[in-house]
C-alpha cells in the first residue's frame, strides 16, 4: 500500500536526515500506519526518527507525509512547512529509544458523537493494536487513528513505561537518549482508558490490575507514621480495599459492589485522625476532602445539604464521564457524631441534622449509585450516629482503633523517639522495650504526652538557676534519659488507666491480717482475677462483698483491684457523685462501664450499692433509674476480646434480694467485723499503739475481765476495722492514758 514519489528536496541518504517540506498522507490507510512517509532514498525501510528535536516517530518506505493527527500533535502546516528530522540509533545503542513495558492510552472514537452498543474488549483490542504497531515508536501526548472492528478509534498515549535498568545497562549502561519514548514490542502491557468525552464502552481485562490501582506503588504502612495499627490496617484493606486491586473484569464476575463506607471509632487519641491525615500517602487516589463535621452546618435554609451535595460533584462528574475507569474519590468525615446523629434526636426545630442525614444517604445509596468513592467516618461515639448510616452500603465496615498493646506501643515509642535517637540525645539507659511494658492502657496521643514531659525534664536541667529563661552552658550535652521517663509516667496517667488516686485512697492505710479470713478473702479474689484473666468462657466475673459498716469491704475491695495489675481500674463511688441527679448519675456509671470495654482486661468497683441507689430505709425509698442501669450494666457481658471483674461493697445484703441485685453477682465474700479479743490483740500489735508489749496485755486484760471473750460466738465485742482504727487514733492523742482511753472507748460499744 505505500505509494512513492520525489521527495521535494531529496538529500544524500548518507547525510543522516534534513529539512523536509510537510506533505498530507497519500491515503488513508497509510494514516492509520501512525508513521510518516517518506521516499525510500531519504531513509531505510522501519527507520525511527525524531522531528523538530522532540518528536519520534517511525519512517516506512514511502513519501514524506503527515496525517492530520499528526500535523496536529506535532504542530504542522501543510502551507510549505519544512521541518528539520533527524534519524535515531536503533537498539542497542545507548541512546536510541527503548523498549516498551507498558502502554496507557485513553481512547474513544475518531468521530465525536458516535455511539454503538457494542461494548470492546480491551484484551482484543491490545492484541489488534500490538499487531499493526508492533515496533513502532510511541511519545507520550501523541495522538494517534486505528481501526478496530470496522471502527476508528483516536488515542492519545497518557502514560509509558520503559523496560528496566537492568535492560538498559545490557545495551551499554549509556545515559538515556529520549525521555517518554518507547517502540512497541509483542510483550508491551496494554491498558486502555474510556477518553471522557466519549461513549466508547470498554470491557476491562479480567486479568490485569485497573489503572486506578487503589494503593500507591511501594506503599508502607510505616511511611505514614503510625504505630500499633497492623491488625486494624490488614482488615481496613481485606474489606474496603482488596475489591479495588483486583482487575475490573474479576469483580464484576463476582457481580459484587465497591465498599463505599468505613466507619473508624475508638477511643480519643488513638490515631483516628492521624489516618485520616496520612490516608493520602496510602491511596493512589484523587486528594481526599477532610472535612470538620461542624463545617458543614449552616444556619441558611437548604445551605447544610447543598454543601453535602458539593463534596460529592466531583465524583458524579467523572463517574458520567469514566464509569468504573474513574479514579477513586475519598472524603473524611471528622467528627462524624457532630452532625449525623440519629434522625429525630436533636430538638432544634429546625429539623437540619435530619435533612443532612437524608442527603447523605441519597448521595451514598440512592437511585443514582456511584461506584467511585469512598466514605471514610471518624467518631468517638458509635451510639450516637443515625443507624441507617451504619447498614451495608454505606458506612458499612466498622474498625475500632482501640488501645494500642505492648507491642503496639512499641512501635508507637519508636516512632516518635527516632529523631532522639538518630541524633544522639537519648541515652543508652532508655529501655523502649521497658516503656513499652509501663504505658498500659496509654493512647498513641498519650505516649506522644509522655514523651514530651520526659523531654521537659531534660531542659529543666540545662536551664540556669535564677533565671526565667536563661540556659546552661552545657546544654549542647543534653540527654533525654531513663529517670526523665520513670518522672513522666508519674505526671502523664492514661484517661483509660487506673484510678490510682482514689485507690490509694481508699487503702491508705493498708490491709491488717488481723485474722485468717482477710487471707482466705484476699485469696478468693486473686482466684476470681486469675479467671477473668484466663478464662475463655466467662469474660464477665461479679462477686459482692457485704459485712456491717466499717468492716473494711471497700480497701478488700481495692486491694483485690491493685493486686490483679490490669490495665484498668476504675472506683464507682456515692462520695464522687454528691448533687448528682437521676440522668446524672446513670450517665456517670454508664460512662464507667463503657470506658472499662475499651481496654482488654478491666476491673470496675462499685462501692455501696445502697448509697449509690440512693436507697433509705424510711418507706423503702430508692432511684429506680439507678437500679435499673446497674442490673444492666452488672450482667452485661463486654465485647468480645474484652475481659471484666466487677467487685461490689454493700452493708444492707438483705435488702439486695428484695431489689433483684443478689441474682446478678457470681460469688458473695462475708467480710466480718472484728469479734474476737485475738483479732483485736492482733491489730493492737499491727498498729503499734502501746509502747510496750505489757501496756498491751494489760489492756487486753481489762477487756477479758469485761466480758470480752476469745470465743467469737459468746464474745460482746462486734467492731468494724475501720471505727477500731478511728478509736486507736483518737486514743494516741492522750499518751498518759492510751489503755483507759481505748478500753473505755471499747466497753461503750460493747454495751
Amino acid at each position: 500500500m505505500d505509494r512513492r514519489g520525489p521527495s521535494p528536496h531529496p538529500p544524500p541518504r548518507s547525510s543522516g536526515g534534513g529539512l523536509f517540506q510537510v506533505q498530507g498522507c497519500p491515503s488513508d490507510a497509510l494514516a492509520l500506519t501512525n508513521c510518516l512517509i517518506v521516499h525510500p532514498s531519504d531513509f531505510p525501510p522501519g527507520q525511527h526518527v525524531l522531528v523538530k528535536d522532540a518528536f519520534a516517530l517511525t519512517l516506512p518506505p514511502g513519501y514524506i507525509g503527515a496525517s492530520a493527527m499528526q500535523r496536529q500533535w506535532i504542530g504542522l502546516s501543510l502551507s510549505g512547512d519544512s521541518v528539520p528530522v533527524q534519524p535515531l540509533p536503533a537498539p542497542p545503542h545507548p541512546h536510541s529509544p527503548s523498549y516498551l513495558q507498558s502502554l496507557d492510552i485513553e481512547i474513544g472514537f475518531l468521530r465525536r458523537g458516535h455511539e454503538i452498543a457494542e461494548v470492546f474488549s480491551a484484551d482484543d483490542m491490545a492484541k489488534t493494536f500490538l499487531r499493526a504497531f508492533s515496533g513502532i515508536v510511541m511519545s507520550e501526548g501523541e495522538v494517534i487513528v486505528f481501526e478496530y472492528h470496522g471502527q476508528n478509534l483516536k488515542g492519545t498515549v497518557r502514560g509509558l513505561s520503559t523496560l528496566d535498568l537492568a535492560e538498559e545497562q545490557s545495551r551499554g549502561g549509556g545515559a538515556r537518549g529520549l525521555q517518554g519514548v518507547g517502540i512497541v514490542m509483542e510483550k508491551t502491557d496494554m491498558t486502555f482508558v474510556k477518553a471522557s468525552d466519549s461513549a466508547i464502552k470498554i470491557k476491562s481485562s479480567a486479568k490485569k490490575a485497573p489503572p486506578n490501582a487503589i494503593l500507591a506503588p511501594n506503599f508502607k504502612f510505616e511511611d505514614m507514621g503510625i504505630g500499633g495499627l497492623d491488625t486494624e490496617f490488614a482488615d481496613i484493606f481485606r474489606r474496603a480495599f482488596a475489591s479495588r486491586v483486583f482487575p475490573p473484569g474479576l469483580v464484576d464476575k463476582l457481580g459484587i459492589q465497591h465498599v463505599k463506607g468505613l466507619l473508624l471509632h475508638g477511643p480519643p487519641g488513638t490515631g483516628k485522625t492521624l489516618i485520616a491525615r496520612q490516608i493520602g500517602k496510602m491511596l493512589n487516589a484523587r486528594e481526599p476532602k477532610i472535612v470538620n463535621g461542624p463545617e458543614i452546618l449552616s444556619k441558611f435554609v437548604g445551605a447544610s445539604e447543598e454543601n453535602i451535595r458539593k463534596l460529592f460533584a466531583d465524583a458524579e462528574k467523572e463517574y458520567k464521564e469514566k464509569g468504573d475507569e474513574s479514579g477513586l474519590h475519598i472524603i473524611i468525615f471528622d467528627e462524624l457524631d457532630a452532625i449525623f446523629k440519629q434522625r429525630g434526636s436533636t430538638n432544634s426545630g429546625t429539623g437540619v441534622g435530619d435533612t443532612v442525614v437524608n442527603q447523605l444517604l441519597s448521595k451514598m445509596d440512592g437511585v443514582d449509585q456511584l461506584n467511585n468513592i469512598l466514605i471514610i467516618g471518624m467518631t468517638n461515639r458509635k451510639d450516637m450516629i443515625d443507624e441507617a448510616l451504619l447498614r451495608p452500603g454505606r458506612l458499612e465496615v466498622h474498625m475500632e482503633i482501640a488501645l494500642p498493646d505492648e507491642h503496639g506501643r512499641l512501635q508507637i515509642l519508636n516512632i516518635h523517639t527516632s529523631k532522639m535517637r538518630h541524633n544522639g540525645v537519648m541515652d543508652d539507659d532508655v529501655d523502649l522495650n521497658e516503656l513499652a511494658g509501663l504505658t498500659k492502657n496509654f493512647s498513641g496521643a498519650e505516649i506522644g504526652g509522655l514523651i514530651k514531659s520526659a523531654t521537659s525534664f531534660a531542659f529543666n536541667r540545662h536551664v540556669k538557676v535564677g533565671t526565667v529563661a536563661g540556659i546552661s552552658d552545657d546544654v549542647e550535652n543534653l540527654r533525654v534519659n531513663r529517670g526523665d521517663f520513670m518522672q513522666a509516667l508519674e505526671e502523664v496517667h492514661p484517661a483509660f488507666g487506673v484510678s490510682e488516686e482514689e485507690l490509694a485512697q481508699v487503702i491508705q492505710n493498708g490491709i491488717i491480717h488481723y485474722d485468717t479470713v482477710v487471707d482466705d478473702l484476699l485469696r478468693t479474689g486473686q482466684l476470681f482475677v486469675e479467671q477473668v484473666r484466663t478464662s475463655t468462657r466467662t469474660p464477665l466475673v461479679s462477686i459482692l462483698l457485704h459485712g456491717p459498716p466499717g468492716s473494711g469491704k471497700t480497701a478488700l475491695g481495692a486491694s483485690i483491684a491493685q493486686a490483679s495489675q490490669f490495665p484498668f481500674i476504675k472506683l464507682i463511688s456515692p462520695d464522687n457523685m454528691v448533687g448528682f441527679g437521676e440522668a446524672q448519675k446513670v450517665s456517670a456509671i454508664n460512662k464507667v462501664f463503657a470506658d472499662s470495654y475499651k481496654s482488654p482486661l478491666s476491673v470496675v468497683v462499685v462501692d455501696n450499692i445502697e448509697r449509690l441507689i440512693d436507697w433509705t430505709p424510711m418507706g423503702a425509698r430508692f432511684s429506680n433509674a439507678v437500679l435499673q442501669a446497674l442490673l444492666v450494666l452488672l450482667a452485661r457481658r463486654p465485647p468480645k476480646g474484652r475481659r471484666l471483674l466487677v467487685i461490689a461493697t454493700s452493708t444492707v445484703r438483705p435488702i439486695l434480694t428484695d431489689l433483684g441485685l443478689a441474682e446478678v453477682f457470681d460469688s458473695e465474700m462475708r467480710v466480718p467485723p472484728i469479734s474476737t479479743l485475738s483479732a483485736l490483740e492482733r491489730v493492737l500489735r499491727e498498729v503499734e499503739l502501746f509502747p510496750t508489749s505489757e501496756a498491751r496485755r494489760a489492756a487486753m486484760r481489762m477487756l477479758q475481765e469485761a466480758g470480752f471473750s476469745s470465743d467469737e460466738e459468746s464474745s460482746r465485742l462486734q467492731i468494724g476495722i475501720k471505727k477500731l482504727l478511728s478509736m486507736i487514733e483518737m486514743a494516741r492523742q492522750e499518751p498518759d492514758s492510751i489503755a483507759e482511753r481505748l478500753t473505755g472507748s471499747l466497753l461503750g460499744l460493747g454495751m
